[in-house]
């Protein structure tokens, strides 16, 4: 052994109490907190999920020829077609207009679903998609 040095003595970081200081007991309150505020933001979460199965956006293709509704829990809820473009020679062309349609209204609920989630977790600072 060194000088100054004692057998069975070590000299401790932080005081009595061991290696973790206050933080066993100090940081409870904290904790329960944030727990109450997760739990606070859950329950926001579901209102804002069935306020948003409740909405419904109608989106039209060529021109208003085909309409289409679409619910929050991304549903086809309603087809609207114009019988001015049923051609039974370019049934193609009826099949990529429902398409549109039905795909833009999908879009712009997800977009809805999006913005409201961000507007709840915004300053969280959360990864994309977390949630």
């Amino acid at each position: 052994m060194g000088k100054g040095m004692k057998a069975g003595k070590k000299k401790s970081g932080g005081g009595g109490g061991g290696g973790f200081g206050g933080m066993a007991r100090g940081g409870g309150g904290a904790q329960a907190a944030q727990m109450r505020q997760l739990r606070q933001m859950q329950e926001e979460m579901a209102k804002m999920q069935e306020e948003l199965e409740q909405q419904e956006v109608e989106t039209t293709a060529g021109g208003g020829a085909v309409a289409v509704k679409v619910n929050g829990k991304k549903e086809l809820v309603s087809i609207t077609i114009d019988p001015d473009v049923m051609d039974k020679d370019d049934p193609e062309m009826l099949q990529d207009l429902i398409l549109v349609a039905v795909n833009e209204g999908l879009r712009q609920i997800e977009e809805m679903s999006q913005k409201g989630m961000s507007q709840l977790t915004g300053g969280l600072g959360l990864p994309e998609g977390l949630l």
